[in-house]
């Protein structure tokens, strides 16, 4: 069987979530920011070829041959060029065909050569220029031959099912607690404003992006300090995607993963720094200071609406995010295509 490579985000960083560290709002604060340096395929049918994260393997290359048995599955990453699909079984593509005719069925019907998207080769392989997700869904081919010249002509309908699959969506989610002021004071406000700033300062050159999901004062009880007053802060680090960033990156150093490793060490650094700084500091403490040991970073690995991930429906792009089949829906950025019996199209993203 022929394979499909599409070069796919990779997995996460090695090393672990973690980190700690303490810095006061004021000058302090801002001094130890100052510190700190700028930041500088899949194989759908049959095989599944495993290539580095910065590989770019052409569709043009690739050709997916049917089978006679089961529809096979096909799976072209949104908004590109699909494989070759072939109206052909892996036995009678090293078969001669006498006087061959080629017949291709799609969702929305006939197939025709002169179609701008969805184009029909001579030798009878369907191919798709910039496939969109309402292109998903069945394709049939039919076949007439002839094994010989004298023979008669014998006919084959060949099965395909086509994905359209996108890269997860991916991100850092952290957290961190400050020793805050009373929770209705000002000054946390302010506070929380600062350290968004400056947060989304660092990791700028990297075109990345942080987010500030949650934010909430509590009091909390200290066995020995009593009650103390805290802010909890839950933060996202994620790509700027090239549609919105004024720096498009194309070198393989600035790979999505790469560049969210990077972002992730200087906020650790970052976090680190206030820890040392406030050490240094001489009685009293500040009002809003970092409380060391807090901050915590996890990998998020995310679908988009109307995607997900599911390695028993396509083991063969076990870590795609493949558009969701009928009878299933995605409605928000979850991990997998949630069941909905009512649903009937490709890429639901509500149960109607």
């Amino acid at each position: 069987m022929g394979s499909q490579a599409s070069a796919r985000a990779g997995t996460p960083p090695a090393d672990g979530p973690g980190g700690s560290g303490s810095v006061s709002a004021g000058p302090s604060f801002r001094h130890a920011v100052r510190r700190l340096p700028a930041a500088g395929g899949r194989a759908p049918v049959g095989y599944l070829a495993r290539l580095p994260r910065s590989f770019r393997l052409t569709q043009d290359s690739l050709k997916i041959v049917g089978s006679s048995h089961f529809p096979v599955s096909v799976y072209v990453m949104l908004h590109q060029k699909s494989p070759h699909v072939l109206c052909v079984t892996q036995r009678l593509r090293n078969t001669e065909l006498v006087d061959p005719s080629f017949q291709w069925h799609g969702p929305k019907g006939k197939i025709v050569s002169e179609n701008t998207t969805a184009q029909v080769t001579s030798t009878g392989s369907l191919v798709f220029q910039n496939f969109e997700e309402t292109m998903s869904g069945v394709y049939t081919c039919f076949l007439e031959y002839k094994p010989t010249v004298e023979e008669t002509v014998k006919n084959l309908q060949l099965k395909y099912v086509i994905y359209a699959y996108r890269e997860p969506h991916f991100y850092y989610q952290f957290t961190a607690r400050y020793h805050a002021a009373p929770c209705n004071s000002i000054y946390n406000i302010s506070f929380e404003k600062k350290l968004l700033q400056i947060l989304s300062k660092l990791v700028l050159d990297l075109s990345c992006e942080i987010s500030l999901l949650k934010s909430e004062c509590h009091h909390v009880k200290m066995q020995r300090a009593g009650l103390q007053n805290e802010l909890f802060f839950t933060f996202s680090v994620s790509s700027i995607d090239t549609e919105k960033g004024s720096k498009p990156c194309t070198d393989h150093n600035c790979e999505t993963s790469k560049r969210l490793s990077k972002a992730k060490n200087l906020i650790e650094r970052f976090f680190n720094q206030q820890v040392e700084v406030l050490g240094k500091r001489v009685e009293p403490l500040p009002e809003i200071y970092y409380i060391e040991g807090t901050l915590q970073m996890v990998w998020v690995n995310r679908c988009y609406p109307g995607y997900g991930i599911n390695a028993l429906k396509h083991p063969k792009c076990p870590e795609c995010c493949v558009i969701c089949s009928p009878g299933s829906y995605n409605p928000r950025d979850g991990t997998h295509c949630l069941q909905c019996n009512s649903s009937l199209v490709y890429g639901a993203k509500a149960c109607l």
